[in-house]
């Protein structure tokens, strides 16, 4: 998917084998009808809901609504580090080169809103980080690949004909909420994640590229109106205009994507995030009243949503495993973790912490120790 900070953070692990030789496969011949396309259709959109998904949607296989933005985005600088974006130009543009003779794409959304913790007096307790809400329980790539596969299997069980698939989620190099929107499960707001009317934008997308003919839904029309509240809210202006995110601004990306030190310019706006962050759906009206989650692979699983700073510094390689395991939080490394952690101990101010952070500088690890002196000149100029 396409995260929630404007990108897809893991484009670059879902090409298995050789592309040449994947892509060099002639059209399979496989479109003997059996079935009217509405009635092969229903029974997708069946199959989906039943199988926990929210929202389903038809596609047609080609290139999305101003998917050649995607070019002018790149030379902007707007993608940062994230070298891989500028990979598989062409297959990001165009679904049908993902699996030749293409005639449909089923989209999925899944819910994943939950209710915020309730707050502590922060009195006597241990300081705290935060992550961002998608991260909060396992891994939704796992989750949902394993529900397209499921998709996958019933489909050719109840569809008497033979078609080929490719499913997808945040993982293969497809403009995924492009395709969401084009396939009628909500629009591109302002903050460039999709809404979805009645849920709102926290939401996961997936979906599978497919040679059965199905026919597709009408997209839904804009909702935004002239509501800025998205843009208003980021903490480091990465929502530069309407509808165009600087994902090198985010802090998303930089808690998340960027492995080098994070500027001074933004650590200020980091306040206690130490892994992602979701300001902008935060203020978005339509999270309002968004359902919560009724997924059971999706509950709230340690250490989240509020994180233990001090454990986190404290974590062995050992310890950081067995607490990111089979979580989207994996993502960033222990060290990226042990960097937004001692941002997030400067943006406390509290002198409590000033030996612990003298600590890390003496320890000699430059980078972390660079982030560590800012945080005591936090402290510092907080007395």
């Amino acid at each position: 998917m396409l995260n929630h900070a404007g990108y897809d953070n893991r484009a670059r692990y879902d090409l298995p084998g050789p592309l040449s030789r994947r892509l060099s496969r002639p059209p399979p011949l496989r479109y003997a009808t059996r079935m009217p396309a509405d009635d092969r259709t229903q029974r997708a959109k069946r199959i989906a809901a039943n199988l926990g998904f929210d929202r389903v949607g038809i596609a047609p296989p080609g290139p999305p609504p101003h998917a050649d933005f995607l070019d002018t985005w790149l030379a902007r600088g707007f993608a940062g580090q994230m070298r891989y974006l500028h990979r598989y130009r062409d297959l990001r543009l165009d679904p049908r080169r993902l699996l030749p003779g293409a005639r449909s794409v089923i989209c999925v959304a899944m819910n994943y809103h939950q209710p915020d913790p309730p707050e502590s007096d922060g009195a006597s307790e241990e300081p705290h980080g935060r992550f961002a809400r998608y991260a909060w329980g396992g891994d939704y790539h796992v989750l949902i690949r394993q529900r397209l596969d499921a998709l996958v299997e019933r489909l050719r069980e109840a569809i008497d004909e033979t078609f080929d698939v490719r499913p997808f989620v945040d993982t293969a190099p497809v403009l995924e909420r492009p395709l969401a929107a084009t396939a009628g499960l909500g629009w591109i707001g302002k903050n460039t994640m999709l809404i979805v009317p009645r849920m709102g934008s926290f939401v996961f997308l997936g979906g599978v590229v497919t040679t059965l003919e199905l026919d597709t839904d009408e997209p839904v029309p804009d909702r935004c109106g002239r509501c800025r509240r998205c843009i208003e809210a980021c903490p480091t202006g990465a929502l530069a205009t309407p509808y165009v995110m600087d994902a090198s601004r985010c802090l998303s990306y930089l808690t998340i994507e960027l492995r080098d030190a994070i500027p001074a310019e933004f650590r200020d706006a980091l306040d206690g995030r130490i892994f992602g962050c979701d300001a902008c759906q935060r203020a978005c009206p339509h999270n309002r009243r968004a359902p919560e989650t009724t997924e059971p692979g999706l509950r709230v699983r340690f250490p989240a949503p509020r994180v233990p700073l001090l454990t986190v510094l404290g974590w062995s390689p050992e310890a950081y495993a067995q607490a990111t395991g089979g979580r989207a939080v994996g993502r960033a490394t222990l060290s990226m973790l042990r960097r937004n952690a001692v941002i997030a101990l400067g943006n406390l101010g509290d002198r409590r912490h000033q030996p612990i952070l003298e600590a890390i500088v003496a320890q000699g690890d430059s980078e972390l120790a660079d982030h560590a002196r800012w945080a005591l000149r936090c402290i510092a100029s907080r007395r």
